[in-house]
């Protein structure tokens, strides 16, 4: 007689098993369920106190931070108590420490909360590393390439440890790496347009290149996507931000190929419906770059037909994106996408209210056109989203009764 199969149990957060085991109680109470196949459906979950938002867990990370950005900050005040060799080494020995120390607690299953702020430490200690090294070699402390370098170490301690902290240091410093370095070289109002649809790109197809393999930095890469893709439709959106044309360095052209290059491996090793991410990424870097060398002048007293025209595609371009955004959040179940969407659109729809037609509707009747406005685009809103969810569920539950006379 074969020993039966031991039950894998699945941790998942309290309110989510909670909600759960009210269900569970509900279909055996209406006889869908017997109490045995009740029983033996809670026993595979159980819950996951590592995801409760608690104080001890604000405070490690924060005391991480902060001990962290202290690291960099002495090595930016210059230590002149001691040599530069003596602060370079004596600040890899700590930075070695918090890194190999984060690992041991990790091994020994140590509070998730605890290994999490030493990695942090990790992340931010090889960034005082970087900065002390550069100041040890004369290199200007405001040199993007460190930025670029940090982001770098911090991106691989990340991927390798399979841990969220270090790989979000690492995120948040290659962004500041992706408009600094190109900007460093040829400043340009059109090639921050360029770069932040780009790195729209970029993201998108990481984020597709990440999804069920490491579900939580596709989420991160998916939400700098949609974060970079508004702020570029909104960048193309300022009168004139385009009246240099393109400004081209060997550092957009690099940040540009890096970003097709993800692109068209996303799309090639993930085909279907997900390809559509980082190829409307690339739709709203070409449509971001079009309205920025669209230019009408930087004179706004005198509101012509090609303001007008230009403001109409502007706001039009922004609502589909918008709308693109929310639909995607709905389906991805990413809120975050959603909230930007509509707070985006809010500050998009006043910054061109104010910048364009303020001249033209000036005083109350500019902010009762602007109420009206937001009233129609959010009813217009809710009611995109409500269709999409009740298509959803409608779907869902079609192939649930495909598959049930399938079987």
């Amino acid at each position: 007689m074969t020993a039966p199969t031991p039950v894998t149990t699945r941790q998942v957060p309290p309110r989510q098993l909670a909600w759960l085991r009210t269900e569970v109680a509900d279909w055996t109470s209406q006889g869908l369920i017997s109490p045995d196949q009740a029983e033996r459906i809670s026993t595979r979950y159980s819950a996951d106190t590592h995801t409760r938002f608690s104080i001890g867990r604000v405070l490690l990370y924060l005391g991480g931070g902060f001990v962290g950005i202290g690291l960099i900050w002495l090595v930016a005040a210059n230590l002149d108590q001691l040599s530069p060799v003596s602060r370079f080494v004596a600040v890899t020995l700590i930075w070695l420490a918090f890194l190999v120390g984060s690992e041991v607690l990790a091994s020994r299953q140590a509070s998730a909360a605890l290994v999490g702020a030493a990695r942090l430490l990790a992340a931010l200690g090889i960034g005082a590393v970087l900065f002390q090294a550069a100041q040890s070699l004369q290199v200007p402390a405001f040199e993007p390439r460190l930025l670029g370098l940090w982001s770098a170490a911090a991106l691989l301690h990340g991927y390798a440890s399979r841990a969220y902290l270090p790989f979000l240091v690492g995120v948040v410093s290659g962004v500041a790496w992706w408009f600094t370095q190109p900007m460093w070289d040829e400043p340009s109002g059109l090639t921050v347009v360029m770069l932040f649809g780009a790195g729209s790109v970029l993201a998108a197809g990481l984020a597709v290149l990440h999804d069920g393999r490491i579900d939580p930095f596709a989420w991160t890469w998916r939400t700098v996507a949609a974060g970079m893709a508004l702020l570029a439709m909104f960048a193309a959106a300022i009168p004139d931000i385009g009246g240099d044309g393109v400004v081209w360095s060997s550092w957009l052209v690099v940040a540009l190929v890096a970003a097709g290059a993800v692109a068209a491996a996303a799309v090639a090793t993930r085909p279907g419906t997900r390809a559509l991410e980082p190829l409307g990424a690339v739709v709203v870097l070409v449509v971001a770059t079009l309205i920025g060398l669209w230019t009408t002048g930087t004179d706004t007293s005198d509101i012509d037909t090609s303001d007008w025209l230009h403001a109409a595609v502007s706001v039009a371009a922004y609502v589909l994106l918008a709308v693109a955004l929310v639909a995607l959040g709905t389906v991805r179940e990413h809120p975050p996408l959603i909230w930007m969407a509509m707070a985006g659109l809010v500050v998009f729809t006043t910054f061109q209210s104010f910048a364009v037609f303020a001249p033209i509707v000036t005083g109350a009747w500019l902010f009762v056109v602007l109420g009206t406005v937001f009233l129609g685009t959010g009813f217009l809103f809710d009611r995109a989203r409500r269709e999409l969810a009740e298509a959803l569920d409608s779907d869902t539950s079609t192939s649930g009764s495909n598959e049930g006379q399938d079987r």
